[in-house]
């Protein structure tokens, strides 16, 4: 079997940022004119009043300060809330491709690679902007690659389940070099009027270029486990135009049940990553650095708690998720970009995501 290394990522960020108070004070207009609108049905108590958010609130429950989006005005405008995309005609490159495109050049350039040298593409996201043709294979087609593409998506955990695809490609010969890609446009599916959800997510895209030549970061091992939950949902698809409520019921954007994810996901990420190591020979203390999901401060700092049996320092288990909120798949492969170089040869890291599925995937790799 051949070894794999990560040879190169690549992160693209969106231009325009809501911060926490903008989100805020947009959110509490929607709500005045949502109470003002209904305030017969209010009285009479067939209708539930809306309750204010608060910028403290937000960075309290969740660790974010503010996100990075592709479109800003349609979100934060109380009559809309949901961000502007303008159609694109079937000739042009989607709005999904363009960003995975972008983060993948940044990919090939810090590794010294050209487009014609990859032979295998997948575009690993929580939500893909449609069912066919795949976006990995119109992405494949606009950088100039070779060989074959698919899409995937296991949620939250859907890059790191797309590299162990990726790494079992180039260990069995099928292909020589990959590229993993996660363009996250999550503002999307997110509900932005309701208050218990509307600050996670931020837009975002990544890439991660895998091959056999030694570089980078081996991967010694992957490790992928899934067991099926709802309390992290979204019901969009296809057969929704033959229900009664076609598209517009709450539950065809994001939705889950923060606590219940909070009490079950925990245990089984630090279980997840502590049975992995072992079953490669090695123990959390050996780990320099944990690259984490960034779903939710106090998630990370409780999972590293359990690995360790301390408090982990931000240089052990870095966050972006102050800066870049959730950002669904992407936001372990962004610690892991922005975290890395300073480490020294030889030095073990984990890169770990999980949500929902619940589904939670791992690499452990060491710096060549």
């Amino acid at each position: 079997m051949n070894p794999v290394y990560i040879a190169g990522t690549g992160v693209w960020t969106p231009s325009e940022v809501i911060t926490n108070e903008e989100l805020v004070q947009s959110f509490n207009r929607y709500v005045e004119l949502f109470n003002e609108r209904n305030a017969a049905g209010i009285e009479a108590g067939t209708v539930a009043a809306l309750t204010p958010s608060n910028a403290e609130f937000i960075e309290k429950a969740s660790g974010i300060k503010q996100r990075f989006v592709m479109e800003k005005a349609g979100i934060l405008d109380p009559e809309r809330m949901f961000p502007i995309f303008p159609q694109r005609a079937d000739d042009e490159v989607s709005l999904m491709a363009e960003i995975g495109v972008t983060a993948a050049r940044q990919a090939l350039a810090a590794a010294g690679r050209e487009a014609a040298d990859v032979d295998l593409v997948i575009c690993a996201a929580s939500n893909h902007q449609r069912p066919y043709p795949a976006i990995a294979v119109e992405i494949q087609s606009a950088l100039g690659c070779t060989g074959y593409g698919y899409d995937m998506n296991v949620a939250c955990s859907s890059a790191t389940f797309g590299i162990e695809q990726a790494a079992n490609a180039l260990r069995s010969g099928q292909a020589k070099r990959a590229l993993v890609l996660g363009p996250e446009i999550t503002s999307a599916h997110l509900e932005w009027r309701d208050r218990d959800c509307h600050f996670i997510f931020g837009d975002v895209s990544t890439a991660v270029l895998l091959e056999t030549e030694p570089s980078g970061w081996e991967i010694l091992g992957s490790k992928a486990a899934t067991s099926f939950s709802s309390n992290i949902r979204n019901n969009a698809g296809f057969m929704n135009r033959g229900e009664p409520n076609g598209q517009e019921g709450r539950d065809k954007l994001f939705r889950q049940e923060g606590r219940k994810v909070f009490k079950e996901v925990c245990p089984m990420a630090a279980d997840h990553i502590a049975g992995h190591l072992s079953g490669l020979g090695f123990t959390p203390q050996d780990v320099r650095r944990f690259w984490l999901h960034q779903a939710n401060l106090s998630m990370n700092q409780l999972i590293a708690k359990k690995l360790l049996d301390r408090d982990a320092t931000l240089d052990e288990a870095p966050v972006i998720l102050d800066r870049y909120a959730n950002t669904a798949s992407a936001g372990s492969i962004i610690a892991f970009h922005e975290y890395k170089e300073d480490l020294a040869k030889g030095d073990l890291g984990v890169i770990c995501s999980f949500g929902a599925g619940y589904s939670i995937g791992s690499h452990v790799v060491r710096k060549v």
